[in-house]
């Protein structure tokens, strides 16, 4: 299906790296113009780094090296005597934080937000997955520094903000979970990620929060002089968004057994006209067709698929599974009458239109088809959660492909028993809520201290 909708070839012939077509290089060029744009709103400065970290910086911060140690991809410089060797990035923080210890010097350059789009690279596994699991990763970074605790705070709820206002543009639905310190970022005080459901019930982790307090600021020597003339550490965040992973989101909730469904925000193409010529009027059908494309070339994106060795059936077929929300068919009765039919592609729904509200009417039904993806997503992942309170249970609900809620006591010891029964792990607990425990620990039954969601993951 990703190579038949134009979306990925993943017949590259080095493993867990593919080759984005270009549907799929639109949808992230789209999703990228909208992230960037509210990050650059909120003050973040687009920015690049280069790709490669020093062995030195990357090792000193313990827990960072500890949890990226047996992913990051190495090579040697052949002209360095010392045979040298060079981190490619699986993340920036130890590439970027040198350069913020030369730019921050006072209070007056905090904070300080930086945000950049860009690969990464991962040795992350063996069992690769075109955009789930590869080993180059398309995301946007972002890296912020702060006076204090508190003002970083404020920036990590405005992150979130951020993210969210994104996926639910492009209508997916999400979990927000602070995850449990033993699936914390590395060198993180704390992190928050959006799971997305998939129709296997695993999640799909679109997007992370992490507070790195002052455990990197102290490492790399980021210090700013105060208002009263001290030095203080600055407080830092970093967060990310996989627009890899955000591209497969789109594909799987809104997709259907054609191929996907693109949200007409991010649609590479919105509107498909397909005329449909009888014998005797043809041309007329064809110039009718090309005047509505024209029409609406400036306010949508508009394509007409006037070949005339095709059939209008194969026309149809083909642009479904390229994921056009609308088709506009014009034949010789919408050429009489100067009208046109619509056909959306999310419902199915046939729709006929006068030439002159065209215009009003496109806007308004490809607004609904956005909204109408969004709540069928949500009402799956309403229907995807479910309470168990015993391990028998969440062991049918795993089964089922649900994301279960139980009640956990803290200890790592019952989370590691949760994953070795059930091949599914503890994702962590709702980040914008508490929610009330309502039976025992499910794996101890000792007393609850957090309800955490459990599911498959890729």
């Amino acid at each position: 299906m990703l190579l038949n909708a134009r979306i990925v070839d993943a017949r590259y012939p080095v493993k867990g790296f593919i080759v984005y077509l270009e549907n799929g290089r639109k949808v992230i060029e789209s999703v990228q113009r909208i992230l960037e744009g509210k990050l650059e709103a909120d003050g973040h400065r687009p920015m690049t780094f280069p790709i490669v970290a020093t062995e030195e910086n990357f090792s000193k911060e313990a827990e960072h090296i500890k949890g990226f140690h047996g992913e990051v991809f190495r090579f040697r410089i052949p002209s360095d005597e010392d045979g040298r060797e060079l981190i490619v990035r699986p993340t920036s923080e130890t590439i970027i934080y040198p350069m913020f210890s030369i730019w921050i010097k006072s209070h007056a350059d905090l904070p300080f937000k930086v945000h950049q789009s860009c690969q990464v690279y991962r040795y992350e596994t063996k069992a690769t997955r075109p955009l789930y699991r590869v080993r180059e990763v398309l995301w946007n970074e972002a890296h912020t520094a702060h006076v204090d605790e508190r003002d970083a705070e404020a920036q990590f709820l405005r992150a979130v903000e951020i993210y969210k206002e994104v996926l639910d543009d492009l209508a997916i639905s999400y979990v927000i979970l602070k995850r449990p310190d033993f699936d914390k970022f590395a060198g993180a005080v704390y992190s928050v990620a959006f799971d997305a459901w998939n129709p296997d019930g695993r999640v799909n982790q679109v997007a992370t929060v992490h507070n790195l307090g002052e455990n990197f600021s102290r490492v790399f020597e980021i210090t700013y002089e105060t208002k009263e003339g001290g030095r203080r550490y600055v407080w830092q965040l970093c967060y990310g968004l996989g627009y890899s992973r955000v591209l497969a989101a789109i594909i799987a909730q809104h997709g259907d057994d054609l191929g996907p469904i693109f949200p007409p925000r991010v649609a590479p193409i919105q509107i498909v006209v397909v005329p449909i010529p009888y014998k005797g009027v043809e041309e007329s059908v064809y110039s009718y067709a090309r005047e509505i494309a024209e029409s609406l070339g400036g306010r949508f994106r508009t394509l007409i698929d006037d070949r005339r060795d095709t059939t209008p059936g194969e026309k149809f077929y083909h642009w479904e599974r390229q994921g056009v929300p609308l088709r506009i068919e014009i034949g010789p009765r919408e050429v009489e009458n100067s009208t046109i039919t619509l056909t959306r592609r999310d419902s199915g729904e046939r729709i006929k239109v006068e030439r002159e509200s065209a215009v009003q009417k496109i806007d308004e039904i490809l607004l609904d088809i956005q909204d109408n993806l969004r709540k069928k997503s949500m009402n799956v992942m309403r229907d995807m959660v479910i309470d168990v309170r015993s391990m028998d249970e969440l062991i049918d609900g795993i089964s089922r492909r649900k994301i279960c809620r139980v009640n956990w006591c803290g200890l790592i010891e019952c989370a590691m028993e949760i994953k070795s029964r059930v091949a599914g792990e503890i994702r962590g607990y709702n980040f914008e809520m508490v929610d009330e425990p309502f039976s025992n620990c499910i794996a101890c039954s000792g007393d609850p201290v957090y309800v955490v969601y459990v599911a498959r993951a890729y």
